[in-house]
């Protein structure tokens, strides 16, 4: 149920393709997300379009430039690997694939929370022709030559001399010229030719006054003629768009020797408040584990960038929700209070990224480790929830000398392991004691089972059932 399997190619051309893997709508979840996944050839160009949903693209590898309209002037931005960029439901945008022999990789959110409810979310092309078809050839052919003020004849060659798909070659080897000639334009040029359909500027404030520049000058600029003008204008990126942030650039907000996490919200970067999303990037090293937890601001949607782990979900009945193995592409989600916890496998580091719904500081509950919260509200209340003694108590909940994120038990010390009776174990008695302790995950895995198929059926309906345990 946790993990997103249902990936949708919603765009494949010779020149690169994206998925949607799309988020889980329900009762548990405020605020879904999808997770989209973009692949460009070298030297390509996503088509200008806008969407009805807002996105945060995360470069995964290769370098990009992103072109979009903000307070009505066109903005260039440069992305690399690690680097985070939104783009506001309804600005127009473009963006190319500038290596010239690296795939562009990107992962982004999709937040449908202004979308129009046709699917996942919907794209209105500005350039297209036969495929894609531009949002312009909606409009009634004697109205739009009026608006270019061009013949009818140079309106038809304007509108279908496209169809290599929403992802084209932007060279003179693959590309059509009208794409290869748009790329060559200088930025006003280009904004212009963006400004004049674009339906919103991308700064989240409505623009009363529009531009006046003619139709004329974008069907001239689009076709690769020169500036009449002879005017030289500077390429350079313009706008006052708020810079990227790069993930990989910063500290960890949290660095052990068995892993290190980087928590990214409002605060760090200041566009993330507009979504309403935060970002996190977590590496945990061979075997060892995030420490369960539990997210009470937000839920979290997850892709894992490399390696192999599993992923531990349990329902508010203490019962076993999920327990996966997952691998790089891999897509999960955790519904906001469920605690959970990721495990790197033990033949190398596990790396995921992802999104939470929320842009405040998350400020995660951890269960276990020596910053849980059975540590922090220690006293004679826990231990006779646990129907313990006190000392016995502490003994257990003092083992762990780590924090939230925890070695593998064969990192710990010799003498960090406590058996069973709170004393510390000695090496020829481990073999033993680890056999039993098997025998005893095999015994409640048969019993698990059991309870993961009767556990859909509270999940249909959260109600009191679920939540206090009630029958």
């Amino acid at each position: 149920m946790f993990l997103l399997k249902d990936s949708k190619k919603v765009v494949s051309t010779q020149a690169g393709e994206m998925r949607v893997v799309k988020g889980y709508g329900g009762k548990i979840v405020e605020s879904p997300l999808h997770i989209g996944f973009i692949t460009m050839e070298p030297r390509s160009l996503f088509v200008p379009q806008y969407l009805d949903s807002s996105l945060i693209l995360y470069i995964r590898r290769g370098e990009a430039k992103l072109g979009f309209i903000y307070d009505d002037k066109l903005s260039e931005r440069k992305l690399k690997n690690g680097d985070v960029y939104r783009i506001p439901a309804g600005s127009t945008f473009y963006i190319v694939n500038t290596g010239e022999t690296e795939r562009l990789t990107i992962i982004c959110s999709i937040d449908p929370s202004e979308g129009l409810g046709f699917g996942t979310f919907q794209s209105f092309f500005i350039g297209g022709g036969r495929d894609p078809v531009s949002v312009l050839a909606g409009f009634d052919p004697r109205t739009l030559s009026t608006a270019f003020n061009v013949s009818i004849g140079q309106l038809r060659e304007f509108m279908t001399g496209q169809d290599a798909g929403p992802i084209v070659y932007a060279d003179t080897t693959h590309a059509p010229s009208l794409w290869a000639n748009f790329l060559k334009l200088k930025g006003e040029e280009r904004l212009e030719r963006l400004k004049m359909v674009a339906p919103n500027t991308g700064s989240d404030e409505p623009k009363i006054e529009q531009p006046k520049s003619s139709w004329w000058n974008i069907f001239d600029s689009l076709l690769g003629t020169e500036n009449k003008k002879g005017e030289k204008k500077d390429d350079s990126r313009t706008g006052s768009s708020p810079d990227s942030y790069n993930l990989r650039d910063q500290k960890p907000s949290f660095k052990n020797d068995y892993g290190w996490s980087i928590a990214v919200d409002k605060h760090e970067y200041k566009p993330l408040k507009k979504s309403g999303i935060g970002l996190y990037l977590v590496n945990l090293a061979a075997g060892s584990m995030m420490a369960p937890h539990v997210n009470p601001m937000a839920t979290e949607y997850g892709v894992v960038l490399s390696g192999v782990g599993t992923i531990q979900v349990v329902f508010p009945n203490g019962t076993s929700a999920m327990n996966a193995e997952v691998k790089e592409g891999d897509v999960f989600w955790i519904p906001r209070y469920f605690p959970f916890c990721q495990i790197a496998s033990r033949s190398g580091s596990f790396e995921f990224f992802g999104f939470t719904t929320s842009a405040h500081e998350n400020r995660p509950q951890f269960l276990v480790g020596a910053s849980s919260i059975l540590r922090s509200m220690r006293g004679p209340e826990f231990a006779t929830a646990f129907g313990l003694t006190e000392d016995r108590f502490y003994d257990i909940i003092d083992a762990q000398r780590e924090a939230v994120i925890l070695p593998s038990p064969s990192a710990a010390a010799p003498g960090d392991r406590p058996d069973s009776k709170g004393k510390e174990t000695k090496p020829d008695e481990r073999s033993e004691s680890e056999g039993e302790e098997k025998k005893a995950d095999e015994s409640k895995g048969e019993e698990k089972k059991v309870g993961i198929e009767k556990v859909p059926k509270y999940m249909r309906s959260l109600g009191t059932e679920m939540i206090m345990g009630f029958e």
